[in-house]
């Protein structure tokens, strides 16, 4: 099966909560409502450097992604 690159999540438990899901490396689910990131993956020392330059853009991505979403069942 073919993901595609971000999925909106929620859950009754966090009913304020707003999640999203990157599902490409590195995978990782992000709060919208606090910004807080849960990575899914695993990280070597060497390769955390990497993902701190990274990380900004794909939140920025994220939050794309999801009023991309919200306007659409705006319209």
């Amino acid at each position: 099966m073919e993901l595609p690159k971000f999925l909106l999540g929620d859950n009754t438990d966090y009913p304020a909560a707003i999640f999203v899901v990157h599902t490409e490396y590195p995978r990782f689910v992000i709060n919208l409502e606090n910004d807080e990131v849960e990575w899914l993956e695993e990280f070597a020392r060497e390769d955390e450097r990497e993902l701190e330059s990274e990380t900004e853009n794909l939140i920025v991505q994220a939050t794309e992604f999801y009023d991309r979403e919200v306007s659409r069942y705006e319209d």
